[in-house]
């Protein structure tokens, strides 16, 4: 279920503490926004986890936290198997991976939106990002700001 993003040779995780996902801006510039909630964090302003189904997100269960839709640039993506073995996805240029802004008391963290795993990758997980092409977006223009 994506459990890290590899970007411009940084390979986060989500396990890592405080792990932070660059986040597209409109001008094509990137922030750094932490990447959802753990456990141990205690109760919180956000739902455990990284991840955001995309049937969840539709059926509002994601309102209370003011979600807005974000790309995140990722060459690659980590998946792993049932037998818990590490499969790294390349991007093609111009992929996106989609994930869910929230924001809570001026607070934002960021969640990967999730849906059905395509057919040919059922072998490894049932959940997949989700992925979104943007025609003529190169992601190599990037900077971190």
């Amino acid at each position: 279920m994506c459990g890290g993003i590899e970007y411009q040779n940084h390979k986060i995780y989500f396990p890592q503490p405080n792990p932070k996902l660059p986040v597209l801006l409109r001008h094509g510039g990137v922030i750094w926004v932490r990447w959802g909630k753990r456990q141990n964090e205690g109760p919180g302003k956000f739902p455990n986890g990284g991840w955001a189904r995309l049937d969840s997100i539709k059926a509002g269960k994601w309102k209370p936290w003011h979600p807005r839709p974000v790309l995140i640039p990722a060459d690659s993506f980590l998946e792993k198997d049932h037998d818990e073995q590490s499969h790294w996805v390349n991007l093609e240029s111009g992929m996106f991976v989609q994930a869910l802004l929230a924001e809570r008391n001026d607070e934002h963290r960021v969640y990967i939106v999730t849906e059905e795993t395509p057919p040919q990758y059922h072998w490894i997980h049932d959940r997949w990002p989700r992925l979104v092409r943007l025609p003529d977006h190169n992601k190599t223009t990037m900077e971190h700001t």
